[in-house]
Order: structure tokens, then sequence, then C-alpha cells
């Protein structure tokens, strides 16, 4: 069986294959990536291929009996039909499986709803395409909370507007695992997972982190006008728009869902915790 991955040179695409080498070896995977040479350190066989290049897939997709098709980076209108091209490129090359990489969230009441609502639509096509199927809707990351610690300690504290809202955050490596069950697994065939561990609000996280780096985080809470305001200043006008539409989720409990990872991973998911400690272990 050989299985291939798009978005090889980003970290989530990595970390799948990473753990798809431990239980398969690395003769049997091939990494897609729209620039190539940022992949070659990952040890498998990588092939050139860009989202937006129909063409590209058709090639890559040769001799492949399944795909992790990474969710794209791009305007969410434009996601749609990028992930199109894998989709019908993969049919055309007669793959048997297709593994999609969606989120968590609600389609409709927030600024990340755009984002949610493109995914869900991709949920559909790779569902009609007549392809064996498994959909993983990831939780948020809490690498870039780490990876911001700094700043937390510059800024005085985690400052957003999800108030006391809850989010059930996974990683890039429990997220690897889980993918290369599915997509090793033919019992998860036809479902749809939340790939989430437990929910935690702001105020824990933040003494998660306390705990673990031993600072001396605060957690406040602002408005979604005031938090949006300010990331627009910091990060321009789409990307602040999404980050503040991502913790405006939170508060009004979109990443509050149940995990399905125990059934897709075959274990539990690793406790926040437990995530916190793994992460810094590895700094």
């Amino acid at each position: 069986m050989r299985i291939a991955v798009t978005s090889a040179s980003g970290k989530l695409g990595a970390s799948i294959i990473k753990h798809l080498i431990k239980k398969i070896g690395n003769q049997n995977i091939v990494g897609i990536a729209r620039t190539p040479e940022k992949a070659n350190h990952l040890g498998v066989e990588i092939r050139q291929g860009d989202y937006n290049n129909r063409h590209d897939f058709d090639k890559a997709l040769q001799g492949i009996d399944a795909v992790l098709l990474v969710s794209g980076m791009d305007d969410p209108q434009k996601r749609i039909q990028q992930h199109r091209n894998v989709i019908a490129a993969a049919e055309q090359n007669g793959v048997k499986k297709i593994v999609y990489t969606s989120i968590v969230g609600n389609d409709s009441e927030t600024a990340f709803s755009p984002v949610v609502k493109s995914n869900r639509q991709t949920e559909k096509d790779v569902q009609e395409y007549g392809m064996q199927w498994v959909i993983g809707r990831n939780g948020i990351y809490i690498e870039p909370d780490l990876e911001y610690i700094e700043n937390y300690v510059k800024e005085g504290g985690i400052r957003n507007c999800a108030g006391d809202g809850k989010c059930a955050y996974t990683s890039r490596e429990e997220l690897g695992y889980a993918y290369a069950q599915m997509l090793l697994d033919e019992g998860n065939n036809g479902q749809i997972y939340n790939l989430v561990g437990e929910a935690i609000s702001q105020a824990e996280l933040a003494a998660l982190i306390n705990q673990v780096y031993h600072t001396n985080l605060t957690y406040e809470a602002v408005s979604v006008e005031v938090y949006e305001k300010e990331r627009k200043e910091a990060l321009g006008d789409f990307l602040g728009t999404i980050i503040a539409g991502i913790y405006e989720g939170i508060n009004i409990g979109a990443n509050d869902v149940h995990s399905d990872f125990a059934k897709a991973a075959g274990r539990a998911h690793k406790t926040p915790l437990e995530m916190v400690q793994e992460i810094k272990a590895q700094e």
C-alpha cells in the first residue's frame, strides 16, 4: 500500500509522515509539496504538488492507494477548488481512500466561520467522489500559545476574547499519530472524527503554562471588538479578523466538543498537561 501526504513541508504533514514511517517504513510513503526541496529532509519520496495546479496532482498521485489531504491555507473561497483539484486527481488515478484534515468550529456565527464553512464543503466533496473516506476535524493546536510565551511574559499575560469559554486543544504530534492510524485502519472508513483533547479555559491554559514553564501568567478577557482591533493592528486585516474569530468561537462554545480521538487513534488523547510537558521537553 502506497500512501501520499499533501503539504508535506508543513508541520502537520511532516508529523503525519513521521508517524507513518514508524508504522509502515519510508518506502511506501510519498510526500507531496508545493516546494519539494522544503520536504527533502523527511526521508521519503517527494513529489511536486501545488493545490492550484490539477496537472501536478494528476502526476503526483500516480500509483497511490490512499491520500491524506491536508487542508490548504489560502483564502476560504479559493480552498474549495484547490481541494477539488486533489480529490478529482485522486479519483482519476484510482486512489482507493482519501483522508481529509478538516477543523472543529461553527460555520455561521464568527469571523472564523468562512474558514469552517469551506472545510465543510470539502468534507461533502470528499464523501461524494466514491472513494473510501475518513474525515478528521482538528481542534486548535496548543503549540502557537507555547511559541508565544515570551510575548505573553512581556505583555503580562494572556489577553483575548475567549472569556470563560473552553477549548479542546490538540497538538500536531497527537494529530500525526491519529491520522497515521486513520489511513491504515479500514475500520475508520466512513467516519467523521473530532480530533481533540480535554477542553480547558484560557485561565486553565495560563495555569498549565505557569506550572511547566515557571512563568507567572494571568488571563485577561476583553471584548471581541477590542481584541479584533488589536489583532488587525498587529497582523493586518485578514489574519487579525481570523484570529479574533477563533477566540470568539471559543467564547461561544464552538470548540468545546466531544472527542472521538480514542476511536480514531486507538488510544486516549494526551492531557493538556502532558502535551505542554512534551512540547517543553522537545525545545
